[in-house]
Formats: C-alpha cells, sequence, structure tokens
C-alpha cells in the first residue's frame, strides 16, 4: 500500500478501493475580528489566534474568563481550557498571552438554531457545566457554569492552575530556566515580546543568543524550533531534540518532532516520540493521540491505531484536527466494520466545509454504502 502523509495521504478503505483522506486547508489570513467563536489555533497560527482574542472588546454573547498560573510568568503556549459536561469534553478554547479566554456558542439542532436564541442556546448546553484548564505538570481549579453566568454575568472569573504536587512526570514548562543565567533569561524575555509584535526574525536571532549564552536552555531551544519549522525542518529537528535532551520532563518537544516525523513518513519516530509523550503524561492531548493513531495505522497496528484515534476524537469535540474522525473511519474499514466506518464518514460532513473535502466525503460514503448492500 501507498505510504500515508500527515498532509497528503492515501488509505485503502475497501478491497482494492484507495480513498484520499479528506485534507482541510489551514488559513493563514486573520480571522475576522466579528466572529462569534474564536477560531482554531491550526487556523490562524498561535500568534494570529491570539491577536484575534486580544482584539476582541467583549465576548459576542460568549462566556469568558482568565486563566492564572501559580508562580508563573506571562506564558508563551495557549493554555487549553475545556468545557465538561456529564463527564464529557463538549467545547474547548485556548487562553492569549495574557490569560483571556472565550468560550464559544454551540447551536442547538433545530428551533433555538433557527431563532437564533444565543442565550437559550448556551443555557441548554453549559449550565451546570465545569470548567477547567489544562496544562501539563498543574493542577486547575474548576469552575462551574451558573444560570446567573449564562443569563446576566458571563465572566467566569478565574481559573487557577498550581504545581502538581511532588516530582511531576512531565511538564510543559522547563525548569532549566530556573537555572538559566541572567543575559540568557533578557535574551529569552526579549524574543517573547518581539514575537508578539510580529518581530519572527528579531525574535529568532534571541532565542539563538539564549541558547548561546546557556545551552541547556531547554525552553528557549523549543522556541527556536517552533520559528524555524516553516522554513528548516532540519533545524528545527535539532532544536527540539536540544529541547528534549535538555530536560526530559520537558513534554512539549516530544510532540513537535512526533509531527516532523509524519511529514517525513517516518512512521516508527512517529510512535517512539509519541509514546514517550504519553509515557510522561498518559492524558495526552488530542494531536498526540491522532499522530499516534495515524502511524500505528501506517505500521498495520490497527487495534491500537482504533484505540488512539477513539481518544483523539473524545478530546476534540470542536474538530480543530480535522482528520480525526475520517482516520478512524478508514481504520474501521480496515477492519471489514463498514457501519461503522459509514457512521463517522456521514458525522464528517456534517462539520466538514463544502468543496473537495465534503466531495471526497460523499464518494467514501457512496462506495462504502455500496460495499454495505452487496452484503446483505
Amino acid at each position: 500500500m501507498k505510504k500515508l502523509s500527515l498532509f497528503a495521504c492515501f488509505l485503502t478503505l475497501v478491497g482494492s478501493n484507495i480513498f484520499p483522506v479528506a485534507q482541510t486547508k489551514t488559513s493563514t489570513a486573520a480571522p475576522p475580528s466579528s466572529v462569534t467563536r474564536p477560531d482554531s489555533i491550526q487556523d490562524s497560527g498561535v500568534y494570529g489566534y491570539w491577536t484575534n482574542m486580544s482584539g476582541q472588546g467583549r465576548a459576542g454573547g460568549a462566556l469568558f474568563g482568565n486563566v492564572s498560573v501559580e508562580g508563573e510568568p506571562l506564558l508563551w503556549n495557549p493554555i487549553l481550557v475545556s468545557v465538561i459536561c456529564s463527564g464529557t469534553t463538549v467545547s474547548t478554547t485556548r487562553t492569549d498571552p495574557s490569560g483571556k479566554f472565550l468560550i464559544p456558542i454551540m447551536p442547538v439542532p433545530g428551533s433555538l438554531s433557527l431563532q437564533g436564541d444565543q442565550k437559550r442556546q448556551m443555557e441548554t448546553h453549559y449550565e451546570g457545566c465545569s470548567v477547567q484548564a489544562s496544562f501539563t505538570g498543574f493542577h486547575s481549579g474548576t469552575i462551574t457554569i451558573s444560570p446567573r453566568n449564562l443569563r446576566d454575568e458571563p465572566d467566569l472569573g478565574t481559573l487557577t492552575l498550581s504545581r502538581a504536587g511532588g516530582r511531576a512526570a512531565a511538564t510543559a514548562v522547563s525548569n532549566t530556566i530556573e537555572s538559566a543565567p541572567a543575559a540568557a533569561v533578557k535574551a529569552f524575555d526579549k524574543a517573547r515580546t518581539e514575537l508578539m509584535e510580529q518581530k519572527t526574525d528579531r525574535a529568532e536571532h534571541d532565542l539563538e543568543k539564549a541558547v548561546q549564552v546557556y545551552p541547556p536552555f531547554a525552553e528557549a531551544w523549543y522556541q527556536l524550533g517552533r520559528l524555524q519549522q516553516a522554513s528548516n525542518s532540519g533545524d528545527a529537528k535539532n532544536s527540539f531534540s536540544k529541547a528534549a535532551a535538555a530536560d526530559p520532563q520537558f513534554i512539549l518537544p516530544y510532540e513537535q518532532l512526533a509531527t516532523l516525523a509524519a511529514q517525513a513518513e517516518k512512521w516508527q519516530d512517529v510512535v517512539d516520540n509519541t509514546s514517550h509523550a504519553l509515557q510522561l503524561d498518559p492524558a495526552g492531548t488530542s494531536q498526540t493521540w491522532y499522530l499516534n493513531a495515524l502511524a500505528n495505522f501506517q505500521l498495520g497496528k490497527t487495534d491500537v491505531a482504533e484505540t488512539s484515534a477513539l481518544k483523539a476524537l473524545a478530546m476534540d469535540p470542536l474538530h480543530t484536527i480535522p482528520n480525526t474522525e475520517q482516520l478512524l473511519a478508514v481504520i474501521l474499514a480496515r477492519k471489514a466494520d463498514y457501519n461503522g466506518a459509514l457512521a463517522h464518514l456521514r458525522n464528517c460532513l456534517t462539520y466538514s466545509p463544502n468543496g473537495p473535502t465534503a466531495d471526497l466525503l460523499k464518494q467514501q460514503i457512496a462506495q462504502l454504502e455500496k460495499k454495505v448492500g452487496a452484503s446483505k
């Protein structure tokens, strides 16, 4: 079978028929400020997302709040915030650089959606649900969404993240900054400011300066790798590898190394890096579980791939990783569970944009329907 690329992949679904997994192109344009829910980081990039969030003067009917991290300065990376109802994650969003977040409105099928009654929609979905932040190596407080929040006061207040007790297996903040000399920290902080001002060349220069002054500076290596990814994957891989070597508990480099390996179709490397990340943090992230599922499928380990894909899908209710459910459908079809595959492909159509992606899904559905019909 032809190898599957993360961005242009072809998978065998049924018999000898080869089906491409639909790809949703990511937009590099800044999203309009009038949207009622913030665009995903995958659509606009970390700093485009932050800029959009910061530019919204009010939540526009959505709930909003803040995340505070005890003992930490302003962070480089957005923090995931989830709405959990009856034990199920129903919505996710991320913080901007100051820790602010917006919880988007989820349309209710039927009359409420047609009437555009946003308040009733929010009440239907969120009343009594809890809001928590996720940041590896930290414990999150919990806020319960009350009727008052939904009807009168959309400000949920502040979620506080505190360091996990004892020595955590993993952390999203490298401890190497604590031992870095002042000159390295100054260059690192300067790079953060420059990056927020879209001065990427200057930021890259100052991150290089930070790691020259202090080579074990894991966080600086990681952020340098993020800047290098777009233009030089080899340099980025080197920086991520040095970040992981400098601080084995620093979990963020492993997901980036797995992403680079997937782009190069080095599937065992993807499994190795995602497995290492999951050993450090068994909860994982939707991206880590997706990459793990994709690589294990490519290596012929369909049962492992199915388990990982299900976990990725459960953690990503807004489908910010657009291929997860389609990958799961492909896995099920490979296992001859055609009805299960059909159910997931049909659901993909409910959130996929019109165009080539939806057309491809319809073709896959039609061929699977023929397969199921022929077996009756």
